[in-house]
């Protein structure tokens, strides 16, 4: 066994790279996705790197199949058992507060129905003591609803469980002796023990909603891989940036919402480690749609909240914004002005230029006009683009806006970048974030051809393309970590703070985190922990991450003082502001256990022998033409400065550098783009 190979599905194409341990050197590929079964693709994609399945010794893949069937409404029947009186908790749901003056705004319609939403007698008071046994009869009751009504899964939401969860461990006790095996249950505090009934409720539903279809999509996977010679397991990016067997994945399938984004995030944070940066905005940039993640402090940048699909979600998952604009995004006129996306011309009919029989202008056919990609050697020479019909599309659009072509392409990639920009200053700048002061790492498909662009309108000077940009979160996938996390509530104000006990709390935390990692076959000397808790001023409702040196640092004597004057220092990153002398209060306390898999020792980054050769072709930037040359990526040594105007083709991506800036190879085969240098 030999080979490490991670795998990212997406909807045109299954992206594979494939690390040989005994060379040292990286393999990438891509193979036709195949959305009738998945594991076609798959294995047609490892057939181009590995020749025999037996020699993988590591397997990973990030899968999109919870979220897909989430935004396509195609989830499981669930049934919603709630406390009685606390039925209408899920439809009720929040205000409508970040969009309060949003007069188109929708509320999103629950995945659960009010009609299947059922209640049970039982209740603990909001210190976790039973007030009320529980009603086990109705219990039985509602298993026979379950069975009558042909629902898939059941979400057990019970109130205050995040405290005690006596109640909900019985009622799943119950409900699985009396349901068939795939019936799944989701107790709310397995995947959420936390507070906010609402969000726990969310979070259970959607574990309940997306879970079905998780759990036989891995099973197939594990099944077709075995029988293709594969002996490890098949592992699965977390939504929190780290890995966990799909076993495990099976039990716990939300944890894989986020899957295949955030491998790319996870590559941005070797790369931001490679090249000893601090902060970097990581975008990936497809067909269809723009990914945009964060590199804090050399980590990426992951909460304990967030939202899928405009319903809340109470898990570790990483800080992702996505909008729909790619290289497949339309454009088009409305009121008289050019609109360009979300919606797109997906890969079939694609781009006009594809020539499948698409007539629509998109951002690729802007490009192709522009001269900004090889026509004749595109995606790695496996596509021939058909200038023409991109001309043909651009001019229909041109003669509705009464604009001249090249006039309305170089409009279009501006509008294009001017959305991507604006979805990075909401990650940034909306967050007290300069993107000045980060480096940007572009990837996708698409990414590296509108980088540079999107770089000068922030302000930003560096851009970084990586090696196999279109395969980059495959590639962020080989090198990432197993990861478990746990929290327990911990609700206390600050000058009642019993020291000790939160040391012991923190402690038991990290032997649950320490057990879990051995579940997923990784000794103690390759654990590592990360202990923090979660604190705001008295008063308020939400509550900042802090982090601790050490599970047992609570235990120093000055710990309060210290703990509050690090929370002040974070709240006044965070929001522009703190107040040193208002009370205090703790909320949870967490742990984030990683296990560390053997260090991949890469071969250094060497060229191609053989160059095909220099040759230039006609772009165009800012209405003007250029002579820019056209280089194989391939063919570029370490300190080969390129300078613009360029266009860089490679297999998996094009890389546009413009007049303005130059570019140079660093050691580790990336492209470094330094915008605006000449």
């Amino acid at each position: 066994m030999t080979y490490r190979v991670a795998m990212d599905i997406g909807g045109t194409f299954t992206d594979v790279v494939a690390y040989d341990e005994n060379t040292g050197t990286f393999e990438a590929a891509k193979s036709p996705t195949t959305p009738r079964d998945l594991t076609r693709g798959m294995l047609s994609a490892i057939d181009k790197v590995v020749e025999n399945a037996g020699e993988i010794s590591f397997f990973v893949h990030g899968t999109t199949q919870g979220l897909n069937a989430l935004l396509e409404r195609k989830g499981s029947k669930v049934l919603l058992l709630s406390t009685q009186g606390m039925r209408d908790v899920y439809h009720i749901a929040r205000g409508n507060r970040d969009r309060m003056f949003d007069l188109h705004y929708r509320k999103q319609q629950p995945l659960v129905q009010r009609a299947d939403t059922t209640e049970v007698r039982g209740r603990l008071n909001w210190k976790g003591e039973e007030l009320e046994p529980l009603d086990e009869a109705a219990v039985v009751a509602v298993a026979e609803q379950v069975k009558c009504g042909s629902f898939d899964a059941v979400a057990v939401a019970l109130l205050f469980s995040y405290l005690n969860p006596a109640h909900e461990l019985r009622v799943g006790q119950i409900l699985r002796q009396e349901l068939p095996a795939d019936i799944m249950v989701v107790l709310s505090h397995e995947v959420a023990r936390e507070w906010r009934e609402y969000e726990r409720t969310s979070t259970a539903v959607l574990e309940a909603y997306t879970g079905p279809v998780v759990r036989k999509y891995l099973s197939k996977v594990q099944e077709k891989f075995s029988a293709a010679g594969m002996d490890v397991p098949v592992q699965v990016m977390q939504s929190s940036g780290g890995v966990v067997n799909a076993s495990f994945a099976r039990e716990h399938p939300l944890q894989t919402l986020l899957s295949g984004p955030v491998g790319g995030t996870a590559g941005g944070a070797a790369v931001a480690g490679l090249l000893n940066l601090k902060n970097a905005i990581c975008v990936d940039m497809g067909g269809t749609s723009f990914d945009v993640s964060l590199v804090l402090d050399g980590k990426p940048d992951i909460s304990h909240e967030g939202d899928a699909d405009g319903f809340p979600l109470l898990t570790p998952l990483v800080k992702l914004h996505t909008i729909g604009a790619g290289g497949g995004s339309l454009a088009y006129a409305e009121a008289g002005g050019l609109r360009v996306g979300p919606e797109s011309s997906g890969a079939t009919p694609g781009p006009a230029c594809y020539g499948n029989g698409g007539t629509r202008a998109t951002v690729t056919d802007a490009n192709c006009l522009l001269g900004r990609v090889d026509p004749t050697w595109f995606a790695g020479g496996s596509l021939q683009l058909d200038v023409d019909a991109a001309t043909s599309a651009i001019g229909s659009l041109a003669a509705e806006l009464n604009l001249d072509p090249v006039d309305l392409a170089g409009g279009i990639v501006d509008v294009a970048n001017a959305k991507m920009a604006q979805a990075i200053r909401t990650l940034t700048v909306e967050h007290g974030l300069e993107p000045q002061e980060f480096t940007f790492i572009a990837f996708g498909g698409a990414g590296p051809m509108h980088a540079e662009a999107i770089a000068q309108e922030l302000g930003i000077r560096e851009v970084v393309i990586p090696r196999f940009p279109g395969a980059f979160s495959a590639w962020g996938m080989i090198g990432s970590n197993v990861r478990r996390d746990f929290v327990h509530p911990f609700f206390i104000q600050g000058e009642l703070l019993d020291q000790d006990s939160m040391v012991d709390e923190l402690k038991a935390l990290g032997r649950r985190a320490g057990s879990a990692l051995e579940d997923q076959g990784i000794g103690p000397a390759h654990h590592e922990f990360e202990y923090s808790v979660q604190m705001r001023y008295q008063g308020q409702d939400y509550a900042l991450t802090v982090p601790l040196t050490a599970a047992d640092e609570p235990a120093e004597e000055d710990f309060l003082q210290t703990i509050c004057h690090r929370f002040g220092e974070l709240h006044e990153s965070r929001y522009g502001h703190s107040t040193p002398d208002a009370g205090v209060e703790f909320v949870s306390l967490r742990v984030s256990g990683r296990g560390l898999l053997p260090a991949m020792t890469p071969k250094p980054f060497e060229p191609v022998a053989e160059a095909v050769g220099k040759r230039s072709q006609r772009v165009i930037f800012q209405s003007r033409s250029w002579d820019a040359a056209v280089l194989r990526r391939e063919e570029l040594p370490v300190g080969e400065t390129v300078e613009g105007p360029a266009v860089i083709v490679e297999g998996t991506s094009t890389t546009v550098i413009s007049p303005s800036s130059r570019a140079r190879v660093d050691e580790n085969g990336f492209l470094i783009i330094e915008v605006g240098a000449k």
